[in-house]
């Protein structure tokens, strides 16, 4: 249980960490001479300074507040801590979205402990916006306005709108996978990385589907869903806080229709 003098300490340094963040990146984003190196060697998995100067800059603002809690970034990878509290930051999830220009990538920032993410952040930094939710907290903000998160009602698949980043998913099995789930909902669209999620933790949309994610690009929105009221399993029904499988819900009944389709066999 989190003390509410711990709980203000730490949504105040993730905001602070956001703040960071965003003024590492925004410099760099749209920018002409923007590079971009691949991580790869089959494929294409880019990172660019952007990335690594906004980790940089939340990893300073935890030595400076918070130096006894553990840290895993995707760029500069995991730091032991003492505190039972470990730090869960993408600084850039949708890199190949930041590189195209498009404002649908975000910095992801979480707080865990042993049972999993307690708080998590999707920022938005060229559109300004924000959800946080854990500890208390369920709240976006932006600068048309902002309110508290809540997750959508939607009671039946065929009312669903559903979101993937990628329309390929995942292996040729996941692949078919989601495209039984797709094929029975309203609307698909596909491309919006983590911002896919902040849209759902903010009522306007039902499902996201997605595999092969990292422990880095799901902590954050399980922070906020499930804040908002939503639920984060893998594609068993099961915690995914290391990633892999993915299945977001708006709720418990359009997830188990989702699921029960994701489990169907051929």
């Amino acid at each position: 249980m989190v003390s509410q003098n711990l709980a203000a300490e730490l949504i105040e340094t993730a905001e602070a960490m956001a703040d960071a963040a965003r003024s590492a990146i925004l410099p760099y984003f749209r920018a002409a001479d923007l590079q971009a190196e691949n991580k790869l060697a089959s494929g294409f998995d880019p990172v660019t300074e952007a990335d690594r100067a906004a980790e940089r800059a939340m990893r300073a603002i935890l030595a400076k507040r918070r130096p006894m809690d553990a840290i895993l970034g995707e760029e500069y990878g995991h730091q032991e801590g003492s505190s039972g509290l470990i730090w869960v930051l993408d600084p850039i999830d949708g890199t190949r979205g930041f590189l195209s220009g498009t404002p649908t990538w975000g910095v992801l920032i979480a707080v865990s402990d042993d049972t999993g993410p307690i708080l998590g952040i999707v920022d938005q930094p060229y559109i300004g916006e924000r959800v946080i939710g854990g500890l208390g907290k369920a709240e976006w903000r932006g600068p048309h306005g902002g309110g508290d998160l809540r997750t959508r009602t939607t009671q039946s698949l065929d009312q669903a709108i559903l979101f993937t980043t990628f329309p390929e998913v995942g292996t040729e099995q996941e692949r078919l996978s989601f495209h039984r789930v797709a094929e029975q909902v309203k609307l698909v669209r596909y491309g919006m990385d983590c911002y896919a999620y902040a849209l759902l933790a903010m009522g306007q949309v039902d499902l996201v589907i997605e595999a092969g994610l990292n422990a880095y690009d799901i902590q954050g929105p399980i922070g906020v869903i499930e804040a908002a009221g939503g639920i984060v399993t893998n594609w068993q029904g099961e915690p995914v806080h290391e990633g892999g499988q993915v299945i977001a819900a708006a709720n418990a009944k359009i997830h188990a229709e989702a699921l029960a389709v994701l489990q169907k066999q051929g």
